[in-house]
């Protein structure tokens, strides 16, 4: 049946609306019907740019035509072979595309509480990328940790740290709207460095010990460098981003080897395949939690929500992304009830 809407980006800069085949679910997968899907403005935009490296993983990875999308939400109306047949019917959260109907593997898939709005379930594919993130910093209560890029990422990390209990939770960004959309809270900092300067702030707050972990989250590789400089001796540096090229002229021994510092690689793959006593948050558990979290009130990401709009505007929204996504956050595309 030729009746799927599906977001293509068809060269570098060019996005289009296909309507293609419904798929049908394979072995163990599930056909979801999407309601919404959460454009990600890090991962998508690189590619939708198409600036990355030849032989780099991004080249890899972004070949066109390429089917964007890993944030969607909707209800599962099939399954293939092996899948349990009680889901038809369950919304879920999944990785599917921006695409009417998405065929997804059932391990790439959420249940979803039925008292979580589909706008704010969209976040769940990010949240164990995020909450992963986070825990791979092993951020103890009362350290202070720095967020630089305070996007879609970067707020939830924020929050995250915020109610871990770190003390307090520095956000670096030069945008001041997005500066502007953090907690309204004592242990929130928000730092733009074109009025103040990063270190100085950060030295002054923590009576001088500087900070215990710095997350990297702007995706800019030529900023990393500088993201040491408020860091304490024997601190460590994640990188919670997927930063889409190298970074030139790195001083190993200036910014590892002398300070000791840790620097950790943090993409969502490193989260454990089943769990454990000794790790049990596995990217399910997280997204659960992360649900959980949203009905209790302990994290807000409403406020987050920049955009809601039809998915035929799909367009004209990578279109703004593209030129300036500083005044964007969470871009909501809505495909049904």
């Amino acid at each position: 049946m030729q009746d799927n809407p599906t977001v293509v980006f068809t060269e570098p800069e060019k996005v289009v609306i296909e309507n293609r085949p419904v798929p049908e679910p394979g072995e163990g997968q599930v056909l979801v019907k999407t309601r919404r899907s959460l454009i990600s403005t890090g991962t998508e935009l690189t590619i939708l740019a198409g600036k990355y490296l030849k032989g780099s993983a991004w080249d890899d990875y972004g070949k066109f035509p390429f089917v964007p999308g890993y944030d969607n939400v909707g209800d599962v109306l099939k399954v293939g072979p092996g899948v349990d047949e009680s889901l038809v019917g369950k919304r879920i959260s999944s990785f599917g595309t921006h695409s009417l109907y998405a065929a997804v593997s059932i391990t790439e898939t959420r249940p979803i509480r039925d008292d979580v709005p589909d706008d704010l379930a969209t976040f769940g594919t990010i949240s164990d990328i995020v909450y992963n993130g986070v825990r791979r910093g092993l951020p103890e209560w009362g350290e202070s940790a720095i967020v630089y890029g305070v996007g879609l990422l970067g707020q939830m990390a924020v929050r995250c740290l915020l109610f871990a209990g770190v003390k307090p939770v520095f956000a670096v960004d030069i945008s001041s709207e997005r500066l502007a959309l953090l907690p309204k809270h004592k242990r929130v900092v928000p730092i733009n460095p074109k009025e103040a300067n990063v270190r100085e702030t950060v030295e002054r707050l923590t009576k001088g010990r500087m900070a215990d972990i710095v997350y990297e989250v702007t995706g800019a590789p030529a900023l990393i460098p500088q993201e040491f400089e408020a860091l304490k001796r024997q601190g460590r540096l994640v990188l919670l981003s997927s930063p889409s090229g190298p970074t030139k002229f790195f001083d190993f021994h200036d910014l590892c080897n002398a300070p000791s510092y840790t620097i950790i690689g943090a993409h969502a793959s490193s989260s454990p395949a089943v769990a454990t006593p000794y790790n049990q948050w596995t990217r399910p558990r997280n997204t659960e939690l992360f649900f959980d979290m949203i009905v209790d009130g302990d994290i807000d990401m409403e406020s987050c929500i920049s955009h809601r709009e039809p998915y035929t505007e799909a367009p004209e929204l990578y279109a703004m992304l593209l030129k300036d996504r500083s005044k964007a956050m969470g871009v909501i595309l809505q495909w049904g009830a």
